[in-house]
Formats: structure tokens, sequence, C-alpha cells
């Protein structure tokens, strides 16, 4: 099921995975992370997965960067990527959020990499159950 937010889209793939669309151009804000979150929290319950579709350009403010993907239900995140710029973008987050310890994998969308970022997911999700 396909959600509109006011910096793209959610599709809400299983009862415990999301894909996160942005729309090309946006400057992620701390406000639009806000949104994220709070749609998040009323449409899943438990633990979750987060598979972010990095099909178009678009940047964070640094407040953003420093807020992005808060929701404490969280618990794997996969990232597909289709040039060298969301590439760099997504090192970059990783690094100024390397305290925080995500659970993050990027995968190529040039090599099928959405349904691996899916499957990484649910497997990911299925161990984060058994403990």
């Amino acid at each position: 099921m396909k959600h509109k937010l006011s910096f793209g889209y959610v599709n809400i793939l299983s009862e415990n995975i999301a894909e996160i669309i942005v729309d090309e151009g946006v400057e992620i804000t701390l406000e639009m992370t806000e949104e994220c979150d709070d749609f998040l929290a009323s449409e899943f319950s438990g633990d979750l997965g987060i598979l972010v579709h990095r099909i178009n350009n678009y940047t964070f403010t640094y407040e953003a960067q420093l807020t992005v993907v808060s929701y404490e239900k969280i618990k794997a995140m996969a990232v597909v990527t289709y040039n060298k710029q969301s590439e760099q973008i997504t090192r970059e987050l990783l690094e100024k959020r390397a305290m925080d310890d995500w659970n993050l994998k990027s995968f190529s969308g040039l090599e099928l990499g959405w349904q691996q970022a899916y499957d990484w997911l649910q497997s990911e999700l299925v161990m984060t159950e058994a403990n």
C-alpha cells in the first residue's frame, strides 16, 4: 500500500517492512524526518525494517542528518542505490551516525539490489525476533 508524505512515498511491503522513496530534488529537513517517524509509528506496532529506494537524487539538511532514522523500532535498513553520488551520500550519513551503530546494508539497484535488499531485511528481522 502506497502512502504520500510531503517529501515522497512510503510503501508498506509487509507487516514489518516499509519502502521509502524520496521525490527528486528534495532537501530532507528535520520536520520531514519527524513526519516519517510519526507515520511509521502509526502504521507499525512492532519492530520494522526500512528499504530506502534511492531512485531519485536528494539531500539532507544538517539537522536531518542527525535525526533521520531515529525511530527506535527500526531494527534494519537496506539502501538501494543506482549511482556513485547516492552511494557516497549513504556512506557519509553512515559515518556521521557511526555512534548509532545502525544495522544498515547497501545494495546496487543495477544488480537486482531491490530484491536482495528485501530478502536481507526479512532475514534480519527474523533474527531480531529470535533474540
